[in-house]
């Protein structure tokens, strides 16, 4: 009798068992696809370092106070990051005084800067697409004026300079000045006959950056 009440309450307790585990399958299968669903959603969130597309550069320009070109001029340019800059890690990505390398170029109703690489301290370099807001602020050089003040503390572009030897006479811009190494005599001719230039006055702020793509390390 004894053992009938044993075999019952076993049976019992097995049935019991195996609903519980039945009822809970659901539960198991839910949260494993649940997690798996998530995995998908962020692959390797956690392993990606990157610098997002439209993170700004500051840059120091100081080989002048300024930089004088005619609007359709293109000049080379070496610019250093003012400051480090970090990714969304922490990490830095380009160390204060790295040199920045590209061109002022003419761009719509202005000229841009625009980056072509980074090299750093150790000699090592990288390719940047980055970007400068467009300058449109100009001035005017008349025949027979003085050019001194638009020209004072400026690296002078040499289509820019040729245009202030023609028109005002001026012949004392030092070589050390003049960027694009054409000799100030080689376009003159595009001057000869006019009676005033427009040029574009370029200051070191407007020189700052701005990034046109995410750079992600991997």
């Amino acid at each position: 009798m004894v053992s009938s009440r044993l075999s019952r309450s076993s049976t019992a307790w097995f049935l019991a068992l195996g609903l519980m585990v039945a009822g809970s399958t659901p539960v198991l299968l839910t949260t494993l696809l649940a997690t798996r669903a998530t995995a998908q959603q962020f692959p390797g969130s956690l392993q990606r370092d990157r610098v997002t597309a439209g993170t700004l550069i500051p840059v120091e320009y100081e080989d002048a106070e300024k930089i004088v070109v005619t609007p359709d001029e293109t000049v080379e340019v070496t610019v250093l990051s003012a400051q480090s800059l970090r990714t969304s890690t922490g990490r830095v990505w380009l160390p204060a005084g790295s040199q920045i390398r590209g061109e002022i170029r003419p761009v719509g109703s202005g000229s841009q800067f625009i980056a072509r690489e980074v090299i750093f301290s150790n000699g090592r370099s990288f390719r940047l697409n980055a970007n400068s807001d467009v300058v449109s602020r100009t001035e005017t050089i008349k025949k027979g004026a003085s050019a001194g003040d638009i020209l004072k503390g400026a690296a002078v572009g040499a289509a820019a300079a040729t245009a202030v030897s023609v028109l005002t006479g001026d012949k004392a811009i030092a070589t050390e000045e003049v960027l694009g190494g054409v000799g100030l005599g080689a376009i003159a001719g595009v001057f000869l006959g006019r009676d005033k230039v427009e040029v574009l006055v370029i200051r070191p702020e407007d020189l700052d950056l701005r990034l046109e793509s995410d750079i992600v390390f991997r």
